[in-house]
């Protein structure tokens, strides 16, 4: 005590006493480790897709050339192995450029916390898929709300569910209707998802159809495939009031798709399963189109010259 006044004296810890400056000035800095790709695995239900394309060939010559730069951010797991936070697409460039280890920042988090960062970390990205940025979205609220529940238990489920909405679209620039619009995406079946990817299908429209049962999502694909048009958000609007009223049947939806939009395109219709198995198993939606354009080219050539043969 001095002049009365008392004095608040730090007393160091073991870990002070008996280490040298040398080794706290170690323990400060980032856990950086080669750690063997084997040994890591990645986030479970990572939502951003790491796509072999012309980038990813950039990355591989850049990752043989200066090995990885930024280190990716991996927590240990119970079970002694490594879970991948943020570097999927550098674990996977390491894989194709033969490295056998991937340096790695090793962090302790929680999976909510984890959750989190893995989204923030992507969200740097330049391009993102509106299916990315919809189980992203999904994802880190889920983890907010968990983390709401926790930390305060005297906050109702909705107000909490208000709360992490607000704060997340304070954090990412979307709108709070927008990020909620992006989640209804996930009710989508895979294959009207990829085509809101392929930009075939609007968001809104898209957000409509996300209120259909599963085998209507289904039967609005076969009747997709075989029309080679998506509906507008008019006809998804039709779609979902048609379900909500029990009356949406294939037939319905047929006669919905059949209508003909404003400043559409003339169509060709086909039907029935004889024009399915014309086309390649893994030809996508989208090029379906230039496929039995250039299918008619050909056969066009081939008619010339069978009419030329028999001119001689």
């Amino acid at each position: 005590m001095q002049n009365g006044k008392e004095t608040d004296i730090q007393l160091p810890s073991l870990d002070e006493l008996f280490s040298s400056q040398e080794e706290r000035d170690d323990a400060k800095l980032k856990r950086i480790y080669e750690i063997p790709l084997e040994e890591i695995d990645p986030f479970p239900d990572h939502p951003y897709k790491v796509r072999d394309d012309e980038d990813m060939d950039n990355l591989v010559e850049s990752v043989k050339a200066n090995g990885i730069i930024t280190p990716a951010t991996v927590r240990r797991k119970e079970d002694g192995r490594y879970e991948l936070i943020s570097g999927h697409r550098r674990m996977r460039a390491s894989e194709l450029a033969g490295l056998k280890t991937l340096r790695c920042e090793i962090v302790e988090m929680t999976r909510d916390e984890a959750t989190i960062f893995m989204v923030e970390s992507n969200f740097q990205r330049t391009q993102i898929l509106p299916s990315e940025k919809a189980f992203a979205y999904k994802m880190r609220l889920e983890a907010m709300n968990r983390q709401g529940e926790r930390n305060d238990l005297t906050i109702s489920p909705l107000d909490k569910k208000i709360r992490s909405g607000q704060e997340l679209a304070k954090s990412v620039g979307d709108s709070q209707a927008q990020i909620y619009r992006y989640i209804r995406l996930t009710e989508l079946v895979p294959e009207l998802l990829e085509m809101v990817d392929a930009r075939m299908i609007a968001m809104r429209p898209a957000v409509e159809l996300s209120y259909l049962p599963e085998v209507a999502q289904r039967e609005l694909v076969e009747c997709i495939d075989m029309q080679l048009c998506t509906p507008s958000h008019s006809q998804a609007l039709r779609m979902r009031r048609m379900q909500e009223e029990g009356k949406l049947t294939p037939e319905v939806i047929e006669a919905i798709m059949l209508e003909q939009k404003p400043n559409q395109k003339e169509r060709i219709v086909l039907h029935g399963e004889r024009f399915r198995g014309l086309f390649p198993k893994d030809l996508p939606l989208s090029q379906r189109e230039d496929y039995v354009a250039a299918a008619m080219e050909h056969y066009g050539k081939y008619l010339q010259r069978m009419s030329r043969q028999q001119e001689r």
